[in-house]
């Protein structure tokens, strides 16, 4: 994990937010923004070289930012990376969600089975994981929000594989939100 020690250590007290898919897209729009409005964002995405970049944009614009590369899929560098949070910032107060794997577009009879295992891994186990592991440090905070993104483009023709993934997931997600509706955190 690459940060700013200097400007982390005197602003001990900002909010901490954890992005996950920071590397390009809505990740990185959302991590920007963050970082403006005095939050230390936690990068994740396993490109390293946009993390850096997105990093450096940060850093350049006043804010603070640690990058953090991490497959999502490997659950053992899960469980390490929120120890590894834990111990240096003890909590999150924000985590949005925006990692997923969009697979190429086909008809249901032409599904590749080894695209769609990879798409159910990315966009439902992973996010299962991150739940799981996010949670406690989420917990921590005394308010707390989970940030997740649903995608109306996951229903159109030929996006079945995405589609049975994203559902799959907000499910996961409304579950979540209806299991913790009058605790921290609060998920949308």
């Amino acid at each position: 994990m690459r940060t700013n020690e200097k400007r982390v250590m005197e602003k001990q007290k900002e909010n901490i937010a954890l992005i996950t898919g920071a590397s390009r897209g809505l990740g990185e729009a959302i991590s920007e923004i963050l970082a403006s409005k005095g939050f230390h964002t936690i990068l994740v995405a396993k490109t390293v070289g946009a993390l850096e970049s997105l990093y450096d944009k940060i850093i350049n614009k006043g804010g603070t930012a640690s990058v953090l590369p991490l497959d999502i899929t490997n659950e053992e560098a899960i469980k390490k990376s929120c120890i590894m949070i834990y111990e240096r910032w003890g909590r999150l107060d924000l985590w949005a969600h925006t990692a997923i794997n969009a697979p190429a577009l086909s008809p249901v009879e032409h599904i590749d089975s080894r695209e769609f295992k990879k798409t159910l891994e990315v966009n439902v186990i992973s996010t299962s994981r991150l739940i799981n592991n996010l949670s406690p440090l989420l917990k921590k905070s005394k308010k707390s929000k989970a940030i997740f993104f649903d995608d109306p483009v996951s229903r159109k023709k030929y996006h079945t594989s995405y589609g049975i993934s994203k559902i799959s997931q907000m499910h996961l997600v409304h579950k979540w939100k209806e299991e913790n509706s009058k605790k921290n955190p609060s998920i949308f």
